[in-house]
């Protein structure tokens, strides 16, 4: 703590002296509330994982182009390393808060979709959690993971529920919407944290807010109905229940990587790993009673 304070306080970009707290949440990133005579700014210490697939450089883009499209906070500065954004003040949701408003999110969720890719820029980075699952596979398997054995069930069950997939258009995702990166400033809804933003189909955006924010069955189809702006289909509706599946295990393997390459304090990522599976096995139990096996 004390050498990212001294981090925090040499930063070029401070007015007057500064106060500085910790945000807790993160699991791979160190964030902080720094309180200067301009007001109240976010500092976000993150590395590049390339084992994640995590760029801190695309981060940064994906930031400034989500504030210039009206979706997050502005990047007030950015060096190797650390990003300093703007903080709002708002609501950080829960799973109950993601539940109690679904239309809201869902047209964020679909604006978002839409708008990014006139905003993006550089080189298109896509993100398909199928290719991630077998990338973490061989990752897993060359670090001699304690879940070794366990990989050619994972990579079985991935292929299982690709082929479940719809084709739908491709969309910019954020492709991490955990409840915590939904804010709320009471007239609108912001988006944080674009660490895995890329190219891909709206179906892992709509399946990893539905399994994160705890969501039923009947909430995941009004989610469908209220982004899709109709009725779900039964394709459509079996097609999120197998991303919700991928979405779990995807989680539990960025865990299983996370335990062999980082090393960050107070989290305990093989008990979030276990978490994960377990929350996977009750996903796989009702798409399997749903749909049967293949």
């Amino acid at each position: 703590m004390d050498s990212l304070d001294t981090a925090i306080r040499n930063l070029p970009c401070w007015q007057g002296d500064i106060t500085i707290s910790p945000l807790h949440g993160g699991l791979s990133n160190e964030n902080f509330l720094v309180i200067d005579d301009a007001g109240k700014h976010v500092v976000r210490f993150g590395d590049d994982y390339p084992f994640h697939h995590v760029f801190r450089e695309r981060e940064r883009m994906t930031a400034r182009a989500a504030h210039e499209a009206g979706f997050a906070p502005a990047l007030e500065f950015a060096q190797p390393g650390v990003m300093v954004s703007q903080f709002l003040g708002a609501k950080t949701y829960g799973p109950e808060d993601v539940r109690a408003n679904i239309g809201r999110v869902a047209a964020l969720m679909r604006d978002f979709h839409t708008t990014m890719p006139a905003h993006v820029t550089g080189a298109g980075f896509i993100f398909w959690v199928f290719h991630v699952i077998r990338d973490y596979a061989r990752t897993l398997e060359a670090g001699n993971s304690r879940r070794v054995a366990d990989l050619p069930d994972y990579l079985a069950l991935a292929e299982e529920m690709e082929k479940a997939q719809l084709p739908l258009p491709i969309v910019f995702g954020h492709n991490d919407l955990l409840p915590a990166n939904l804010l709320d400033t009471g007239d609108r809804l912001w988006l944080i944290d674009f660490e895995y933003a890329g190219f891909s189909t709206a179906m892992f955006d709509l399946a990893g807010l539905s399994s994160n924010a705890g969501f039923s069955t009947e909430a995941s189809e009004a989610l469908l109905h209220a982004y899709f702006n109709a009725p779900p289909s039964p394709e459509l509706k079996r097609s999120l229940a197998a991303m919700q599946c991928a979405s779990l295990l995807r989680e539990a393997m960025w865990s299983m990587v996370s335990e062999l390459h980082l090393d960050t304090p107070g989290v305990d990522f093989v008990a979030y790993s276990e978490e994960n599976l377990e929350r996977l096995a009750a996903a796989l139990d009702t798409y399997r009673s749903t749909y049967g096996k293949p």
